[in-house]
């Protein structure tokens, strides 16, 4: 391995709040309607799901900058700040101009950006008297972070993750039991909602709309009970913008600005997160990063999807989002990126692409695993499948960048490692993966019941 160097913050160092987008932006994101009223929602509307607190960051379109608690700080500081990396090996594997810099979010407790939301949820919860909490997951990592937030603050947690992933990636079920939590295959029998999806099709994969469906049916039917979401949502983007606040703050220590800014998208809380606190300076300052978010080419919400208000689960419990969507209804593929396999896109980030301040690319499975296993060879770390899509759409610039001679400057964030999926490089190693590829009538099929109420 060729010199790597590493930019860590002081804890003095830290950022003291988050980044609310929401404040700045030019045009603000239509509001999330309630699904029997189609009024806007209000904060007492969405408490009898979430944390209040949460319930008012959500709704926040003033205040650009939101305190971090305390207390949250002080279990930020057990891992942050995560180091910037510039990748100097990868350049060179790619024999590119580019300068490419990798923010390590893999380095956190459970190895993946999705414990710095997981802790200020629970913390919230537990300040305003909850005992239960209760979530969804795709490949795990929210899951295993909300399990370990939980029990920090003393909650008990119960977490649906998908029946398929479930399968697949086993281990990161011991990791939420290991935490204390109760872990169950969507869609299961638990719940109404499970029993009617099952009816309906008794083979179902499950999918990250099934297993919200029963987390949120479990937390409005047992008392003392909150909901919590790993992704899609404002405040959940909020609290991960600790990533892009660092970013900006050892940018400043490398000497260089992004020209770029990647992440890989299932539902935008790591692209948020690494990628708002750039984007204020485009809107308030006149720079011109491009901002690129790297989804599956089976789950194509942001370059093929429809704009419109959808439910973020498979049974309508939710509110009805104003987002980039292929239907609640929509059952993605089993590839082995299961944190990506969601069929709609946040709030904030699907207004951005509306406004033309982003844009989507669609990675195939094959081209995502290759993009890991060069990554792994020159860094020495094994991304997660999630993180894949962001290297493979990193490779592609860099390669651009070759053809032209550009030295730009690349910024991605690496949410998480892939030690616990192993058996899916396996598999690719093997030669026992594939692509999917949806066709027009796949999309369409999926959009056909949509509300239309934009």
């Amino acid at each position: 391995m060729s010199k790597q160097k590493r930019f860590i913050l002081q804890e003095n160092e830290l950022p003291t709040q988050w980044y609310n987008i929401l404040a700045d932006m030019p045009n603000k994101p239509l509001p999330p309607i309630h699904p029997v009223t189609h009024q806007p929602l209000t904060v007492e509307d969405l408490a009898h799901i979430f944390p209040a607190e949460c319930c008012k960051q959500e709704l926040d379109t003033e205040h650009a900058w939101i305190d971090i608690p305390e207390e949250v700080l002080d279990k930020y500081k057990y891992y942050r700040s995560t180091p910037l990396v510039r990748a100097y090996a990868l350049e060179e594997a790619l024999q590119t101009p580019a300068h490419i810099y990798f923010k390590n979010e893999s380095v956190n407790p459970l190895g993946s950006h999705k414990i710095n939301s997981a802790l200020p949820q629970c913390y919230y919860a537990k300040q305003e008297g909850t005992t239960n909490v209760t979530t969804e997951t795709g490949a795990g990592q929210w899951g295993a972070a909300l399990s370990y937030a939980a029990s920090v603050f003393g909650l008990s947690a119960a977490v649906y993750q998908v029946k398929i992933t479930m399968q697949q990636k086993p281990y990161r079920s011991s990791i939420m039991r290991t935490f204390g939590a109760a872990v169950t295959g969507s869609p299961s029998m638990s719940t109404r909602a499970g029993k009617d999806i099952i009816t309906n099709d008794p083979t179902h994969p499950g999918s990250l709309g099934t297993a919200i469906s029963e987390a949120v049916e479990l937390a409005t039917t047992t008392p003392n009970c909150k909901y919590t979401l790993g992704s899609v949502l404002n405040h959940v983007a909020l609290h991960q913008t600790i990533i892009g606040l660092e970013a900006e703050k050892q940018m400043e220590m490398a000497g260089e600005y992004p020209d770029q800014v990647i992440a890989c998208f299932g539902g935008g809380s790591n692209f948020g997160g690494i990628a708002f606190p750039f984007m204020r300076h485009n809107i308030k300052d006149g720079k011109t990063t491009e901002f690129i978010a790297a989804e599956p080419e089976s789950c194509p919400k942001l370059t093929r999807g429809r704009f419109e208000y959808d439910f973020g689960d498979e049974a309508g419990y939710t509110p009805l989002l104003p987002m980039y969507t292929l239907g609640h209804e929509f059952k993605p593929s089993n590839i082995h990126a299961g944190g990506l396999r969601y069929h709609g896109a946040g709030m904030i980030v699907s207004q951005l692409i509306k406004d033309k301040m982003m844009h989507g690319v669609d990675i195939p499975q094959l081209e995502s695993f290759e993009a890991g296993m060069i990554f792994a060879r020159a860094e020495g770390i094994i991304p997660a499948p999630e993180s894949c899509h962001a290297i493979a759409a990193v490779i592609r610039e860099a390669k651009k960048a070759k053809e032209t001679g550009e030295q730009k400057v690349i910024l991605f964030n690496l949410s998480g490692h892939g030690l616990i999926d192993i058996p899916s490089y396996d598999q690719y190693i093997n030669g026992d993966l594939s692509n999917y590829t949806l066709s027009d009538a796949d999309i369409e099929k999926g959009l056909k019941d949509l509300p239309h109420l934009v």
